[in-house]
């Protein structure tokens, strides 16, 4: 479903939310991490998300239909976007306020695109929840377009820039499966009580 506001989204035992720039590979991502190829709308047009969309998960298969599930809510994306001023200008509140009124938020998930290296608006935004001290992880998509010998280099230049030590930063590529596993396995923890 989708929400205009978090007090639209249903109730929730825990939520991870996706931030990050226009264009970084969110949608691909969730598709990734969800085994399915159209679940999240994939654009080359930054900023068709232009809601909260959120999707449920259902863990192991523990779930009931009478039970919510966790979710992963896929927030819009920051930066260049082609929409109009007046929709985008809601993003920056609708954001903030998810961030930081959703008592169901257990992480966030802000995605750095790791061929371009964090942005003046990606560092914001880790400054942003850093400050207000939420829960986050770094990981930096596009990892099939790193050539291999430019990785390493890479590796340590975006978690510098990012303020992180390289192992803070998960490295991933929603198109050619790398860590998806691994990422799939640490949501499920931040996702499951205790």
């Amino acid at each position: 479903m989708s929400a205009a506001r978090s007090d639209q989204l249903p109730e929730s035992p825990a939520e991870i939310a996706i931030a990050g720039r226009s264009n970084v590979g969110k949608s691909s991502l969730i598709n990734a991490l969800a085994n399915r190829r159209q679940l999240a709308e994939v654009s080359k047009t930054p900023g068709r998300t232009r809601l909260l969309n959120l999707f449920e998960l259902d863990p192991g298969g523990r779930g009931s239909a009478d039970r919510p599930k966790p979710t992963v809510v896929d927030l819009p994306g920051y930066g260049y976007a082609n929409v109009p001023a007046n929709v985008k200008a809601t993003w920056g509140p609708m954001i903030e306020h998810y961030l930081l009124e959703r008592e169901e938020l257990q992480m966030i998930l802000v995605l750095v695109d790791g061929e371009v290296g964090p942005t003046k608006l990606d560092t914001a935004m880790l400054e942003w929840v850093d400050h207000h001290g939420l829960p986050y992880r770094v990981i930096a998509t596009k990892h099939d377009k790193v050539k291999p010998s430019a990785r390493d280099k890479r590796r340590r230049d975006l978690a510098a820039k990012c303020g992180l030590e390289q192992p803070d930063v998960l490295w991933v590529s929603a198109a050619k499966g790398v860590n998806i596993d691994t990422l799939r396995a640490r949501i499920h923890a931040w996702l499951t009580p205790g």
